[in-house]
């Protein structure tokens, strides 16, 4: 079995909300289901594999600037603050904090439900260490 978390954190790292799909799954889908319970922010990091003109829309909608790469495919490069996007090693380090877990890591649960339960367990741990 394969899935794919979608997460959003703070400035500091710090997880906020998740949600899991299937591996085979866009990386849309996730995007659409956590963009209705985003927090308020002035910006927001997002990897390139959501580059789409309606998150970007959405986003604005919500008075949030997106920091979003263009994918190699776009037509229109677009532009997107560097310096901003380098703090994207915040998210990648949260991802790997929770791969220290090793129940996580190796994904010992079959479970969709156990397994998300594991990572939210972590996840709390975490934020306070």
């Amino acid at each position: 079995m394969n899935t794919k978390l979608h997460a959003v954190t703070d400035a500091s790292g710090r997880h906020i909300r998740f949600f899991m799909t299937a591996g085979q799954v866009s990386d849309y889908t996730g995007a659409r289901a956590l963009i209705r319970s985003l927090p308020n922010a002035d910006w927001m990091i997002v990897d390139r594999a959501c580059d789409a003109d309606w998150f970007r829309d959405a986003l604005k909608d919500k008075g949030i600037r997106p920091c979003i790469p263009g994918r190699k495919s776009r037509d229109k490069p677009v532009r997107y603050d560097k310096r901003k996007y380098k703090r994207r090693n915040r998210i990648e380090i949260m991802f790997g904090r929770l791969k220290d877990w090793r129940r996580i890591a190796t994904r010992y649960d079959r479970c969709l439900k156990v397994f998300l339960s594991a990572i939210a367990l972590a996840a709390a741990v975490i934020f306070w260490f």
